[in-house]
This record gives structure tokens, C-alpha cells and sequence, in this order.
């Protein structure tokens, strides 16, 4: 039967999350389907922001690294970011970029395999991969003398029995195609073929259930921007499984990963834990804003959490599948994502032969907000790529998406000129 734009009314009327729509600021005439690229900003984050700028700044200066709690910020923003990951207090800290920590947890997890796997030189990745992940680690086995194999989805398993294989580096849930990997079972295969695990949760930190403790994950990177709602270059996050934290220094031996950084001695003297993973002055700026989007996020607690926001989730991309494959039938449109629950992030990418980039600009001009990701000429096809944060889409935002991307199609709106002008950004 078919749903009506009315059934999607009466879902928002029954949704339990709806009031966390109004924690953020999404312009009027706009449905964002590009939280899984950049999230919407909190309402809270403007003048939270201009308080640090203007008072704990302005007019407190340096006194704010005590008096503001400056200098725990990391720590503290990470311990919010460890209710939505599964990890335990402690265990996690908001700090640099995701690449750069992405650095320190394959450096971490190269020298611990080093030490108990001598003999194994080998990092097995994912193809399609994030790219950034990919040339982390390209660089660090260059400098290492190790070797990079990618290997495709369905081939991991077998990659598992290489007696070289010291370290597995995945994404959580693929950046382009939305499939999510079965965390616990990938990182116990890995650990039986004695293989670490290095999980990157770009996308799927505040979008979909994480347990790395009861996965007994190694490591874990993630990106503050996306799903945490932090705002763009967001400070990005690292977490390091406790039995691991103290066995070495991460590369990036800055002073604020210093046991006693205002002792100021010369010789490096690592924190205990997960401390030790920073690297130099912390943004408190930004740190700031990324612990309003964290917030935003954790106010879900009270309404069943991210097991509430998973729900919805799935709810949302199983109706903009089901929408897309009734009403725009017959226009080359692919489903790419799984439509398996249990192997769905919260994004459903669709592809097409001809005009994907162009369709995207298209519906950017209506305020259909979503992006495009290239294909690579290598069997992964040219990618429309729609993101569905729970905290701010509504049923209704599909219907009418699905209704603007049917229009762009049947009326050939998508081949004018403007829509074909490649923008640095896509």
C-alpha cells in the first residue's frame, strides 16, 4: 500500500523524538540529508561559542585554563562521546583531527603487533575505504617497511588467514555505500587469527549503536562533525581498549600527553591512559561547540537513547527506500546501501549511471540537501548519498524528498547547465 504524505504526518505526530528537532537550527524550506557529511548546528552552539570568546576569553583570559575547566575539556568532552561508543569513563578523548589520530592509533597498534606478532608486516583495508584512512596508513607503511593490501567486503575473511596480517583497519559503517560491518564478530575472527583491530566511527558515532567494550575493540577513531553535530573541522576523538592504553607512546609525543606537561622537563614522560593520545594545546573554541552537538545527541538519553534513535533511523531510510523504488521507478536509480537492518547505517546511497553528480545539484537548488561521491572506474559506480539524522529528519522531510528527487528526474530538470558545474566541494 502506498504511504501518503499524510501517513507521514501522523508518524511525526507519533514520534517520540520529535521535540529534538527544535534543539537545532535547520533554515526553513530545507530538508538536510547531509548530516553524515556535516551535521546540523544545535541551537545551543551560538552563544556557547560566544561565551568562551567573550568571557572566558575576552575577559578571564589565561585564568579560564583553571577557572573554565579549559584544560580538562578534551577529557571531559570524551567521556560524553563514551556514552554514545560503548566505552567505559577514561577511555576516550576529544583531540585533533580524525586522520591524525587515525596516525597514532596505527602507530600504537603497529609497534604492540611489533612486540607480540614479530614477523607480521601486513594491514588489510577495505577498498573503498575512507580515502584519508587509506593514505594514513599508505604513508605509515612506506615509512615502516610494511605493506597495505585492500581487499573487498567479502574477502576480509579470507584476508584474516594471511600469517603476515598484523592489523585489520575498517570503517565501521562505508562512507559511500552504508553498509556497516558486524563489530563484535569481525574484531573476534581478527583476535582469533591473533590480528588487531583499528575501527574508524566517521559514521556511525550518534548514528547507530556502538559497544566497543563488549566488542573488546583495539582502537577507535572518529570524526566530531557528522553525527556529533560539532560543527565543520570539528576536534575529533580516539579511543584506545584500556588493556592497550599504557603498553606504548603514541607517535606524536606533544606536551600535552605529558604525565606532568607543566613540570616542563625535557625528556617525555607519558600519561597514564588515554591522556597520553594527546598532542599539543587543544582547541577550546571548538571543543566548545563539539560538546553542545555532543549534548545534542545524549538528549535522547531520557527518550531510550541511541537504541531510540536507531529505530527511527532505520524507520526513515526504509521509507525513503521504499518511496524511491515505487515513485521514481524506471529513472536508473540503484540501491547500493543493504537493506538489511543489521548491516544499514543511517544512510541510503543510490547510484546511477548517468547524472548522479548533476541530479544532487538539482535537488540542492529545491533545498534538498545531500551529496554526491564519485565512482572510481574500478566497479564502484558514481553515488547520490542521502544522510537521515534521526534528532532532525522527520517522515514528512522524506515524503518530500522523494517527491523533489521524482520531479528533478521525469522532468529532465537535472541536465541545465547550472547543475553541471562542478563545485571543489561535492
Amino acid at each position: 500500500m502506498t504511504t501518503t504524505q499524510q501517513d507521514c504526518r501522523a508518524l511525526d505526530a507519533q514520534d517520540p523524538l520529535r521535540a529534538l528537532r527544535d534543539l537545532f537550527d535547520v533554515p526553513a524550506n530545507t530538508i538536510y540529508l547531509d548530516g553524515n557529511s556535516l551535521g546540523a548546528m544545535p541551537r545551543s552552539a551560538p552563544a556557547r561559542v560566544a561565551e568562551v570568546v567573550t568571557t572566558e576569553w575576552g575577559r578571564d583570559l589565561i585564568r579560564s585554563w583553571n577557572s573554565a575547566g579549559w584544560f580538562e575539556m578534551p577529557r571531559k568532552v570524551g567521556d560524553l562521546i563514551a556514552r554514545l561508543i560503548g566505552a567505559e569513563p577514561g577511555t576516550t578523548i576529544a583531540t585533533d583531527s580524525t586522520s591524525v589520530n587515525l596516525f597514532k592509533a596505527l602507530s600504537a597498534a603497529l609497534r604492540i603487533s611489533a612486540e607480540t606478532k614479530p614477523g607480521r608486516w601486513r594491514i588489510v583495508s577495505e577498498r573503498s575505504n575512507f580515502p584519508t584512512d587509506l593514505y594514513i596508513a599508505e604513508a605509515l607503511c612506506k615509512d615502516k617497511g610494511w605493506e597495505l593490501v585492500l581487499v573487498e567486503p567479502h574477502e576480509i575473511a579470507e584476508a584474516l588467514k594471511d600469517e603476515k596480517l598484523a592489523i585489520l583497519m575498517l570503517t565501521h559503517v562505508n562512507y559511500r555505500t552504508g553498509a556497516m560491518h558486524d563489530m563484535a564478530a569481525v574484531t573476534q575472527a581478527a583476535h582469533e587469527a591473533g590480528v588487531l583491530v583499528v575501527w574508524d566511527l566517521a559514521h556511525s558515532a550518534g548514528a547507530v549503536p556502538v559497544d566497543l567494550t563488549g566488542a573488546d575493540a583495539d582502537f577507535a577513531v572518529g570524526c566530531g562533525y557528522k553525527y556529533l553535530n560539532g560543527g565543520p573541522g570539528a576536534p575529533a576523538f580516539v579511543w584506545v581498549n584500556p588493556k592497550h592504553a599504557d603498553r606504548c607512546w603514541q607517535p606524536l609525543a606533544g606536551w600535552w600527553g605529558h604525565d606532568k606537561p607543566f613540570a616542563f622537563t625535557p625528556d617525555y614522560q607519558p600519561a597514564a591512559g588515554i591522556v597520553r593520545y594527546q598532542c599539543g594545546t587543544q582547541p577550546m573554541i571548538s571543543l566548545a561547540a563539539l560538546e553542545c552537538g555532543v549534548q545534542s545527541v545524549l538528549a535522547a538519553e531520557p527518550l531510550g537513547g541511541m537504541a531510540a534513535l536507531r529505530r527511527k533511523s532505520l524507520a526513515l531510510t526504509d521509507l525513503f527506500i521504499a518511496l524511491v523504488e515505487e515513485r521514481c521507478a524506471g529513472h536508473g536509480l540503484s540501491l547500493v546501501t543493504p537493506r538489511e537492518h543489521t548491516r544499514r547505517g543511517s544512510q541510503v546511497c543510490l547510484s546511477k549511471t548517468e547524472g548522479a553528480y548533476a541530479i544532487v545539484q538539482a535537488l540542492i537548488a529545491r533545498g534538498v540537501i545531500g551529496d554526491y561521491r564519485a565512482g572510481d572506474g574500478a566497479g564502484h559506480p558514481d553515488i547520490l548519498r542521502f544522510g537521515f539524522t534521526p534528532l532532525y529528519v522527520g517522515f514528512e522531510d522524506v515524503w518530500n524528498a522523494v517527491e523533489h528527487l521524482c520531479q528533478v528526474l521525469e522532468t529532465g530538470e537535472w541536465q541545465g547547465a547550472a547543475f553541471q558545474r562542478q563545485h571543489a566541494v561535492t
